[in-house]
């Protein structure tokens, strides 16, 4: 069974995912995943029984709700359903998660699932607060690109690694807190980007291959490329992404008031629109302690893709100038 290290977790999986090379099985395993199966007692026809606990505002082109989730019989036990018809049984607290895909479907459309939302969902089961964030290394800390969908997190990320700088991770940024401070845990080693921002940062001369073969996202191995952090760093600053300025601007940075950017950090919160007021309250106490302690800023950001490499420039210079993070900085205690 191969054995995979994600956000800091042990994953054991009954197929290779795609995309991803296995670890060493040192250790205890922390999460089971079975491909390809979901037991009777925690599929589709079991969960119609117990009324949605969580239905996503957005659909699926075939008019379905893009996730429907339901508490299953079994105690700390979940089944997500997404509108394609991929679904997840997620049991024991995430200790255990089942799949099963319709055949259209391939075992990448189902890893993108699996890597991002489903670990996101797992992670917030197991008590960790996680962001809407790219993850990039910047001396001995972690820096966050938070933002929204389509607010460039990825983007700026993949432009950073071509510029020489480790990534840790795209989208899902899971923070853990010890007692010397928060660390941000690795994610996976590749970055998920759409073809225009794929052309954006390494030009129609360098294509990236598709993520999966139904899908129009491209795929950037950053392990290949040797630009994959695979170790927690302490948080140094978060970044907080901002577009729409008019495409003349220069990129810029401006500092934001601990109670605005408690507020953004609070709306990027991954996995924050489940309805479950014990995790929000553990979110709102971590982040709390984040603004008290972390610099934070505004990276205000055109939209014209050749300001790129000046974008990357004002972080980098922004983000090299800050205090290293030490040991006795940031203190966050756990909830």
């Amino acid at each position: 069974m191969p054995r995979y290290v994600l956000y800091g977790l042990h994953v054991d999986t009954t197929l290779p995912l795609p995309g991803l090379a296995p670890a060493p099985p040192r250790g205890p395993c922390d999460v089971r995943v079975v491909l390809g199966h979901v037991p009777p007692a925690l599929d589709a026809s079991a969960a119609r029984g117990s009324p949605p606990w969580h239905v996503s505002p957005h659909f699926a082109s075939n008019g379905v709700p893009a996730l429907t989730v339901r508490r299953l019989p079994r105690p700390a036990s979940f089944h997500l359903q997404y509108g394609d018809g991929t679904e997840f049984a997620v049991e024991d607290a995430g200790r255990r998660i089942w799949c099963r895909w319709d055949e259209d479907l391939t075992l990448a459309d189902v890893a993108t699932y699996l890597l991002g939302p489903v670990m996101g969902f797992v992670l917030r089961a197991r008590g960790l607060t996680c962001l809407h964030a790219s993850a990039v290394q910047v001396g001995g800390g972690a820096v966050l690109l938070v933002g929204a969908s389509g607010a460039g997190k990825s983007t700026t990320a993949a432009a950073l690694a071509r510029r020489g700088v480790p990534v840790l991770g795209d989208d899902v940024a899971a923070l853990l807190p010890g007692p010397g401070g928060l660390r941000v845990q690795p994610a996976y080693p590749h970055l998920r980007l759409w073809p225009d921002s794929a052309e954006a940062v390494f030009g129609a001369a360098d294509p990236l291959p598709p993520l999966t073969p139904t899908w129009d996202k491209r795929y950037l191995d950053l392990a290949a490329r040797g630009r994959f952090q695979p170790l927690p760093l302490p948080l140094r600053a978060v970044y907080l992404l901002a577009a729409g300025l008019p495409v003349p601007s220069r990129p810029r940075i401006e500092p934001v008031p601990p109670r605005a950017a408690l507020v953004s950090l609070v709306a990027d919160t991954y996995m924050a629109s489940l309805p479950d007021l014990a995790a929000r309250g553990r979110d709102l106490r971590l982040l709390g302690g984040l603004v008290a302690t972390v610099p934070l800023r505004a990276l205000l950001r055109g939209d014209d893709p050749a300001r790129l490499d000046e974008l990357c420039d004002v972080l980098l210079a922004d983000a090299g100038a800050l205090p290293e993070p030490r040991e006795e900085d940031a203190r966050v205690r756990p909830a």
